[in-house]
C-alpha cells in the first residue's frame, strides 16, 4: 500500500490500546491461535467417527452426514457472521463464538442420539464460522501492508493447528472414551476463544469501507463486478464448479481417515500419524503452492496441482493397502495438493472480477465447500457401504481431473466484460 504510513499507524494503535494489545503481531497471533482452537473441530473429526457409531449404535453413512452439516453451517454462516463483527465488534462475537464452539464439540460427547449429534456439530458449525471470518479480518486490517502473509498464516494456522491435538485425543479416546475426548478439547478450546476475544481488536479507525463507498471512489472503467453481474457470467459458474470439484477429494480425506484406515486393517498408532501428517501436509502445501503461483501463474498451478491431486486420489486404494508407509504418503500427498485453493481461488476471484467486491464473491464461490461436503460427509461414506472405498476415491479423483482441465479452459475465455452482461453500468449499487 504506497498510502500506508507504518510508523503513524503503530504510533497511533499502541497510544490507544497500550504496547501489549497494540502490537500487530500481538494481534496476527492471537487470530493464529483462534484458528488453532477450531481446527479440530474439522481435521480431527475422522478420529471421532468409528467411536461415535458405535456409542449411538448408528452407521457411519448417518454419522458423517454430521460432518456434512458442520462444513455447511461454517461455510454458510459465514458471511452473516461477518456483518455481525462489523456491528457488534470482536470482543462480543468472538465470546459467543468460544461459547458455541466450546459448548457444541463438548456435547457432541454427550449425544444419545444421531439428531443430537447434528444439532450440537452445527452449533460449533456457526461458532467455527465467526472465528475464521473474525480472525481473517482482524489479521489483514492489522497488516493493510502485508496482507497475502497475513492471510496466509491465517490459513495455514487452520491448516496445520490440529496436528498436536491428534495424538492427545487418540489416548484420551483410548483410555477413557468419546464424552472425556470431547469434554477435554472442546472446554479448552471454548475457553481459550473466549478469551482471545478480550485480546482482538480492530485497527484505530479500520473500519472497513463499505462496497458503495469503494465504489463512489473508484475510477468508473476499475469498478470490480457486483455480486449480481458476477452470478450473470459463465466464468463464476465455471470457477465455483472448480472450486466444488476439487473441495470434494480433500473433504472426503478429512472426514474418513480413520474408517478407511480401519478397513484397510491399518493400525491405530498409523492411522493417528497419518492424521498428524495430513495436517502438516495441509498446512505446507498452502504456502508452497502459493509461493509457486506466484512465478508460474494462478490457473498454471490449478492444473499442476489439481491434475496431481486426481493421481494422488486415484492411487490411495489401489496402492494405499499395499502398507502402512503409502498409505500415509499418499494421503499427505492429497492434502499437500489439496489446502492451496483456500489461497488460489481468493486471488483468481480478485483477478478475475476486480477487488472492489471481491470479499462477497468470493463468498458465492466459497459456497462450493459447503455443497462439496455433500459427498465428503454423508454421501461418500454411503457409496463406501454400498460399492467400495475404490469407487468413492475414483470418483473424487474425476473431480478433481475436471477442476484441472477447467483450469486450463478457462484463460482461454476472454474476461468479461459489461457489455456482455445487458443492463449493468460501473456504477455504486
Amino acid at each position: 500500500m504506497s498510502d500506508f504510513n507504518k510508523t503513524e499507524f503503530i504510533s497511533k494503535n499502541q497510544n490507544a490500546y497500550g504496547s501489549i494489545l497494540g502490537n500487530r503481531w500481538v494481534q496476527l497471533i492471537s487470530a493464529c491461535l483462534a484458528m488453532v482452537m477450531i481446527a479440530n473441530l474439522q481435521y480431527a473429526w475422522t478420529l471421532f467417527t468409528t467411536p461415535l457409531v458405535k456409542s449411538l449404535h448408528s452407521s457411519l453413512v448417518a454419522v458423517q452426514y454430521a460432518f456434512t452439516l458442520f462444513i455447511m453451517f461454517e461455510t454458510f454462516v459465514q458471511p452473516v457472521g461477518g456483518l455481525l463483527l462489523d456491528k457488534f465488534g470482536t470482543k462480543l462475537m468472538f465470546a459467543l463464538a468460544g461459547i458455541l464452539i466450546g459448548s457444541g464439540w463438548t456435547m457432541l460427547g454427550q449425544a444419545t442420539s444421531v439428531a443430537s449429534l447434528y444439532f450440537f456439530y452445527a452449533m460449533a458449525g456457526v461458532g467455527a464460522a465467526i472465528i475464521y471470518g473474525g480472525s481473517v479480518s482482524v489479521a489483514v486490517r492489522w497488516f493493510p501492508d502485508k496482507r497475502g502473509l497475513a492471510s496466509g498464516l491465517i490459513a495455514g494456522a487452520f491448516g496445520i493447528g490440529s496436528m498436536p491435538f491428534v495424538p492427545i485425543i487418540q489416548k484420551v479416546l483410548d483410555s477413557s472414551g468419546v464424552a472425556q475426548a470431547f469434554g477435554f478439547t472442546g472446554i479448552l478450546q471454548g475457553v481459550i476463544v473466549v478469551i482471545i476475544a478480550f485480546i482482538l481488536r480492530y485497527p484505530v479507525g479500520s473500519k472497513m469501507p463499505s462496497q458503495k463507498e469503494k465504489a463512489a471512489k473508484a475510477n468508473p472503467e476499475k469498478i470490480g463486478f457486483s455480486p449480481s453481474e458476477v452470478l450473470k457470467t459463465p466464468h463464476f459458474w465455471l470457477i465455483w464448479t472448480m472450486f466444488l470439484s476439487i473441495s470434494v477429494g480433500g473433504l472426503i480425506i478429512t472426514a474418513n481417515t480413520k474408517p478407511f484406515g480401519k478397513q484397510l486393517g491399518m493400525a491405530s498408532s498409523i492411522i493417528v500419524l497419518a492424521v498428524m501428517m495430513n495436517s502438516l501436509a495441509n498446512g505446507v502445501g498452502r504456502v508452497f503452492w502459493g509461493s509457486v503461483s506466484d512465478k508460474l501463474g494462478r490457473t498454471r498451478t490449478m492444473c499442476l496441482s489439481f491434475g496431481l491431486n486426481a493421481v494422488f486420489l486415484f492411487l490411495l486404494p489401489i496402492l494405499g493397502s499395499k502398507n502402512s508407509v503409502l498409505y500415509i504418503v499418499l494421503l499427505m500427498c492429497i492434502m499437500f495438493t489439496w489446502g492451496q485453493l483456500f489461497s488460489l481461488f481468493p486471488s483468481l476471484n480478485a483477478d478475475m472480477f476486480g477487488s472492489t467486491y471481491a470479499a462477497t464473491n468470493y463468498g458465492f464461490i466459497y459456497s462450493g465447500k459447503g455443497f462439496a461436503s455433500i459427498l465428503g460427509g454423508g454421501l461418500g461414506a454411503a457409496l463406501a457401504a454400498h460399492y467400495s472405498w475404490s469407487v468413492v476415491f475414483t470418483v473424487a479423483a474425476l473431480f478433481s481431473l475436471y477442476a484441472c482441465i477447467m483450469s486450463v479452459i478457462l484463460p482461454k475465455i476472454p474476461k468479461p466484460t459489461r457489455k456482455q452482461i445487458k443492463g449493468t453500468t460501473p456504477v455504486a449499487p
